[in-house]
């Protein structure tokens, strides 16, 4: 399947920030910590050039904890600030605060030293679709100021928030880059649903999904859907391998059509709703 996907609001998305990069300080990414390379959008490198970074890996709880450490310390690596944050439940979004005082450290002494005081922090909140970027301002200020959903697309245009007298937030649209250089970048997006199900093949998407866990996580796929695989882990399966196991899945799960035939439909969309609850279990499919 071609993983692909750019609408037309994302254009204008980045022309707005590129329009308003100039009165931010900070710049705050939100990633899936599931997938952290693959949810960043490259664009955001150059557009907060220069720029203090934040970068807090969402949904943590729905990631392998041991990789959130091993992601945490990559980040730093680059020079940036990073965190685990539930945006969800709220765990560690009040240790957001602090961060940012801590990456505007010389900003805010400059600032003193000019003497300008009580002058806050402007910062930008960036992130792809889905990532939960909306979700994690709503639990950071407190109240429901940023639309959120759960389809890509929902924040489309930008709007300042007030957090307090020492930060203002500029939310943005998620966004996409026009062209996936790696395809297997576009895969891991559709996994986590940053593009649009709408377009997407579910047996297609389910059968790559298979692959990238049982790679990962050998173990998950088999107690969860009680299978019977006789194939080595340390290999990526086959498509037909793929395949074979989701029928598998349709029938352990009782997933029939007409006819008794098992319904790969219904079964992959199964499959798909496990990894993104979290059912399966914590899962990075991303590695440093």
């Amino acid at each position: 399947m071609n993983y692909q996907w750019y609408p037309g609001h994302m254009t204008k998305a980045v022309r707005m920030m590129q329009e308003n990069i100039k009165l931010i300080d900070l710049v705050v990414e939100v990633v899936d910590a599931r997938i952290p390379l693959s949810s960043r959008n490259p664009d955001i490198d150059d557009l907060g050039r220069n720029k203090s970074r934040i970068v807090l890996l969402n949904k943590s709880d729905l990631a392998d904890p041991i990789q959130n450490k091993q992601w945490m310390q990559y980040f730093g690596e680059q020079g940036a600030y990073a965190l685990e944050v539930n945006s969800k439940s709220g765990a560690g979004v009040k240790a957001v605060n602090g961060l940012v005082q801590e990456a505007c450290r010389e900003k805010i002494e400059r600032d003193r030293k000019r003497g300008i005081v009580n002058r806050p922090v402007r910062a930008m909140v960036v992130g792809i679709p889905n990532v939960g970027k909306s979700t994690f301002i709503n639990s950071f200020a407190g109240k429901a100021c940023a639309k959120t959903g759960n389809k890509p697309g929902v924040t489309k245009g930008k709007q300042w928030i007030r957090l307090n007298k020492n930060l203002e937030l500029l939310d943005t649209p998620g966004i996409l880059w026009p062209k996936f250089e790696d395809q297997d970048v576009g895969m891991r997006l559709a996994f986590i649903g940053s593009m649009n199900d709408e377009i997407m093949i579910p047996e297609e998407l389910a059968c790559d999904l298979i692959r990238e866990i049982y790679f990962y996580y050998p173990e998950a796929l088999k107690q969860r859907y009680a299978l019977s695989v006789e194939a080595d882990p340390a290999q990526k399966l086959t498509a037909e391998q793929a395949a074979g196991l989701l029928e598998e899945i349709a029938v352990n799960r009782k997933c029939f059509g007409k006819g008794e035939i098992p319904d790969l439909g219904r079964a992959a969309t199964l499959l798909i709703d496990d990894f993104r609850s979290g059912r399966l279990g914590r899962m990075t499919l991303e590695r440093r």
